[in-house]
């Protein structure tokens, strides 16, 4: 444990190293016994249970023209929404 706390550089007083020894070794236990659970006819995932996409049908549909959009506009310069200028001249 020692060893781990200078390689990451992390200042560990003894009580603080005889405190995190026993966790890392419950840890390395841990990944030691799925790694014998892990077999060759296992195949590795990603998840636990099958993930599928849902798509829906891509169906083409008729947009609004410019005179539609713009129909609620307060204000309307060149077929484009006109707002007022929040920048000052020196933007």
């Amino acid at each position: 444990m020692a060893h781990l706390a200078r390689l990451a550089r992390i200042d560990l007083s003894d009580a603080e190293l005889d405190h995190l020894a026993p966790q890392l070794a419950v840890i390395v236990e841990s990944v030691a016994k799925v790694s014998e659970v892990a077999d060759d006819d296992v195949p590795p995932t990603s998840h636990p249970l099958p993930v599928t996409n849902v798509f829906r049908d891509d169906i083409v549909v008729p947009g609004l023209t410019a005179e539609e959009a713009l129909s609620g506009a307060p204000d309307v310069d060149r077929r484009r929404f006109s707002v007022p200028r929040i920048l000052g001249e020196e933007q």
